[in-house]
């Protein structure tokens, strides 16, 4: 299909992006998809200077919301400023009840996952984006558009995360994800929207969980990670549990909300009992980076599909300064992340040997891009 752009963009900016992306950027934007025009918000981050790929993260509004409220509620802006990835918040179309809403249970004929298909193509036009690392996330009617792109966008969807959304039954039996999909699930006990148990058209959380985890063969027997109840007065606790060695590396995570509302975790507003122990922002993001559409980037699991052997990184652990040597002179793109999935140095390598130095203690994660992908292993500095 060809797809129009009506982007909302002077011609100078389309025709000269790097010498005017210099701050943060928000852009309303639309493009033509199935005849329909479609718009979205699109933030992007002083420090993209279209160099380098990078990621991009989609955040889907929930039922009868919109993007900017979406943007506002479940905001990423701040740590896209920091982990340098485009954040897009596309706009839903009036159901067969004239409420703005993704098609996810039978409410819509739009075609969404074709709009966002069609999105992904027109930002790649003026973007610099790593086709490998492009997720989704987002709230309510969000969630279950996650879903639905983990199902039948899976070849350029890397990993998904669903804040308080699940999947419709009667959707549940087209799933056909193309690759072990990376899910995390957010999810109140007294959520009155979604409920926790399901009903008659929606999955009970726990069994969206276990689908998942059957899907990509991860253990079945969760790691518990107690959260700490650091604000006793939001009325509810939260359980974190970590269902991992799924093919590929990649693993299901499920943050539990004892007593928890619909509600995003960590939002600015407090809206039908929201769990303030932790930011649903800030633990998707950590969830997300570790993921390619090849899978766990940071896994040591002997079933991922990445090769790490491709560069040697010594000594390791490290005081400060260290040698990355590979077997080959190529061009090649070295990414330092913290733990927090902040960017800690960035180099251009065109040598077989370089020397690096990271002056905080703590764990990096030392990514390599270069023509046939990425590869990562761990370093400690101490």
């Amino acid at each position: 299909m060809k797809i129009k752009i009506i982007q909302v963009l002077t011609f100078f900016f389309l025709v000269n992006i790097s010498s005017v992306v210099k701050a943060q950027t928000s852009l309303f934007g639309t493009i033509v998809s199935d005849g329909l025009i479609r718009d979205y918000k699109i933030y992007v981050p002083a420090l993209y200077d279209g160099s380098v790929p990078v990621s991009l993260v989609f955040n889907f509004h929930g039922y009868g919301s919109n993007f900017i409220e979406q943007e506002q509620y479940g905001d990423f802006r701040a740590i896209a400023d920091t982990a340098n990835f485009i954040l897009v918040h596309p706009n839903g179309t009036p159901d067969n009840f004239g409420t703005l809403a993704w098609n996810t249970f039978g409410n819509s004929t739009t075609n969404d996952v074709g709009f966002i298909a069609n999105l992904i193509d027109s930002l790649k036009q003026v973007y610099n984006i790593d086709t490998t690392a492009i997720y989704s996330t987002g709230m309510s009617n969000g969630g279950f558009m996650s879903y639905e792109l983990a199902c039948q966008l899976s070849e350029r969807i890397a990993a998904v995360a669903s804040v308080t959304g699940s999947i419709a039954t009667s959707y549940l039996a087209a799933c056909n994800s193309q690759h072990p999909m990376p899910v995390m699930q957010i999810h109140g006990t007294i959520d009155g929207t979604v409920p926790y148990a399901g009903n008659i058209l929606f999955q009970p959380i726990e069994s969206v969980i276990n689908y998942w985890v059957q899907i990509n063969n991860c253990d079945t027997n969760a790691i518990f990670n107690a959260i700490p109840d650091v604000v006793t007065t939001d009325n509810c606790t939260a359980e974190h549990y970590v269902y991992p060695n799924g093919d590929n590396g990649v693993e299901v995570e499920f943050y539990k909300i004892i007593g928890g509302g619909h509600s995003w975790p960590g939002a600015p507003v407090n809206l039908n009992t929201t769990n303030m122990d932790f930011q649903a922002n800030q633990e998707i993001w950590r969830f997300f980076r570790k993921y390619r559409l090849s899978g766990n980037i940071f896994t040591s699991i002997q079933k991922s599909a990445l090769n790490t052997s491709n560069f040697k990184l010594f000594p390791n652990p490290s005081q400060q300064q260290f040698v990355i040597e590979f077997a080959s002179i190529e061009s090649r793109i070295i990414s330092i992340t913290n733990a927090l999935g902040q960017l800690v140095k960035r180099e251009n390598c065109t040598h077989q040997r370089i020397e690096l130095d990271i002056n905080e203690k703590g764990l990096y994660f030392i990514t390599v891009q270069d023509k046939k992908g990425s590869t990562a292993q761990k370093l400690m500095i101490y």
